[in-house]
């Protein structure tokens, strides 16, 4: 699923090409993928693009006369730049949006079609659609440990809940809580001042961090991502996806705990004091403390 390094790296790279253009035509493949009725889609063609921004893990583009809408790509939804009025493969592509200099393409390659499309009168009636999370990059110290005490929960599922924070998935949180060294089954509640600060500045750094490297790699928006290049599992990443290989700062195996849908990466010496967390038996015990799909942690 795009998380909040991605879809940064979709606006950078959507701004310079939508933005002052007036959307000349829109079209559905699935009758599913809409999820509103009024507005209709077809009353945002012939206006402006003022705006590009992020709403969560949501992309929302506001126009000239108030209205927008607002994309959720979910876990496999991916956009696509083409040439205008470049021919689509109908069964991957939910839409389409032309532009005088380029077409917009929301596709879906798995067969669970979970993305969404909504449209609405106002960018203040989209912000209906944010589960309520505070931003991560823009959260203070403070404001961080307001968020993260709210309930007592692991650090995974605190992390990773969009009611807490406001665009971390399973990805970047292995990320952070591997940069923090803390594990992830320790109880928000239980850090210290000392651990709440170091995974504070763990989730400001992995997240910029990560953010201002794919836009560099895309050349500020030059270049757009294309099939597989928006991806949860990168070569670079130190705990998520690496399941088996060597932890790059002690060297021992990453290990996992799996629980339906989910899987957590993450160092048994780096992150627990040498000790390996049961599979099984613990994601068991975690019963709603631990995301059962991808949906419940989004919603």
């Amino acid at each position: 699923m795009p998380e909040l390094p991605d879809i940064e790296l979709y606006l950078a790279c959507l701004r310079p090409r939508v933005v002052g253009q007036p959307l000349l035509s829109v079209r559905t493949f699935n009758p599913f993928v809409l999820r509103t009725v009024s507005p209709t889609l077809e009353e945002l063609v012939g206006h402006e693009v003022v705006a590009v921004r992020r709403i969560g893990k949501r992309v929302a583009f506001e126009f000239d006369d108030g209205k927008c809408t607002v994309i959720h790509l979910m876990v496999s939804g991916r956009f696509r730049w083409t040439e205008a009025g470049a021919t689509v493969v109908r069964k991957t592509t939910h839409a389409t949006w032309g532009f005088h200099d380029g077409q917009l393409v929301l596709t879906e390659m798995s067969s669970k079609k979970r993305a969404g499309i909504w449209v609405f009168a106002s960018i203040a009636d989209a912000e209906s659609l944010n589960a309520g999370g505070i931003d991560p990059l823009a959260a203070t110290l403070k404001e961080f440990a307001v968020a993260l005490h709210g309930e007592n929960r692991t650090l995974k599922r605190a992390l990773t809940n969009p009611r807490t924070f406001s665009g971390i998935g399973n990805a970047y949180s292995d990320e952070i809580l591997h940069t923090a060294g803390l594990s992830p089954l320790r109880l928000t509640q239980s850090l210290t001042e000392e651990e709440l600060s170091r995974l504070h500045e763990a989730t400001q750094i992995t997240l910029t961090t990560w953010r201002d490297r794919l836009i560099a790699e895309f050349k500020n928006g030059e270049k757009f991502p294309g099939a597989g290049q928006v991806t949860a599992f990168r070569p670079e990443f130190a705990a998520h996806g690496k399941y088996g290989q060597p932890c790059p700062v002690c060297g021992k195996p990453i290990q996992r705990i799996v629980y339906a849908e989910n899987e957590t990466n993450y160092c048994a010496v780096c992150q627990n004091g040498g000790k390996i967390l049961a599979d099984r038996s613990l994601s068991r015990l975690l019963k709603d403390d631990w995301p059962r799909s991808f949906a419940e942690e989004e919603n």
